[in-house]
């Protein structure tokens, strides 16, 4: 059984050069006045390597999305891996400019009539603090769009961006008296000094933690291991969300994520964008 999220490998070419830089009439297509309610546990790993990358994950309702980042000069380029790097895939032409034309048309929101932020988990690739640091000059051109802390207070914003990958990025963000994005903490951080204005998330590999991957009886020690992690951040105000959990359909996979809808996380991680989505209706649950 595959145990962690699958890659999907796409074809570059001029099919790919066409969903780039994808205008705002694009990035606006299908938006109704009062659409269904987005899935906001629904989280899009990997989203860039879908066909249509942050596109494909809106129209399936999801309410995080994650993009892997390389600093290349001054430019943060959306790929998996080095070999994969193109220059005309930025963090701008695939996520940054269509969710801010798509937060304009809404007049303030991703989702039109619902005010609660999507998530961007943005993972760093490439060394964290230098990254960090040119990603927050490309944040700052986007001003009126993401969550801000500021000198002590956080202001909501349509998009809230969580930074993860290389860990060198804590130190220049924890130095930021005004910032456009949070930290991705770990287990390690749960309980610790930070607080959710700082690491509004906590996120660990689900196989380093827990044996069972959905065959069988969950174990009552994992179960409560489980829910204690999921109460003790909540009590913190942080949200909780595994990855390496199963990711091929079948029941496996649904019982693992049944068994994280009813410890209350807040994040169920995969590619399988369809399967999430049918899985999450289903059981008419956000």
């Amino acid at each position: 059984m595959a145990l962690t999220t699958r890659r999907r490998v796409l074809t570059l070419g001029a099919a790919l050069a066409g969903t780039v830089a994808l205008p705002a009439a694009r990035a606006l297509a299908g938006e109704r006045t009062h659409g269904p309610r987005p899935l906001w546990r629904a989280h899009a790993h990997n989203d860039y390597e879908h066909p249509r990358p942050l596109l494909d994950a809106l129209d399936h309702r999801f309410g995080s999305l994650e993009a892997d980042i390389y600093l290349a000069g001054d430019q943060l380029l959306v790929a998996h891996d080095p070999e994969d790097l193109d220059p005309t895939r930025t963090l701008e032409s695939l996520y940054l400019d269509p969710l801010a034309a798509r937060v304009r048309a809404n007049h303030g929101s991703v989702y039109r009539g619902h005010r609660r932020p999507v998530q961007l988990l943005i993972d760093i690739k490439t060394e964290g603090a230098s990254t960090y640091l040119e990603l927050d000059r490309h944040l700052k051109r986007y001003r009126h769009l993401f969550t801000t802390y500021a000198h002590g207070r956080v202001f909501p914003g349509a998009v809230t961006a969580v930074i993860s990958g290389d860990r060198a990025a804590r130190t220049p963000m924890e130095g930021q008296t005004v910032r456009r994005a949070f930290y991705d903490g770990r287990l390690a951080d749960l309980g610790g000094s930070a607080p959710a204005s700082f690491i509004p998330l906590i996120s660990d590999n689900w196989t380093l933690n827990f044996t069972w991957l959905g065959v069988g009886a969950f174990p009552d020690a994992e179960r409560r291991k489980l829910r204690g992690i999921v109460e003790a951040a909540h009590s913190r105000g942080q949200k909780v969300r595994f990855w390496a959990t199963p990711d091929v359909a079948g029941p496996a996979r649904d019982a693992l994520w049944g068994e994280l809808l009813a410890a209350d996380a807040d994040f169920l991680n995969t590619d399988d964008l369809a399967g999430l989505q049918a899985f999450l209706d289903g059981r008419r649950t956000a």
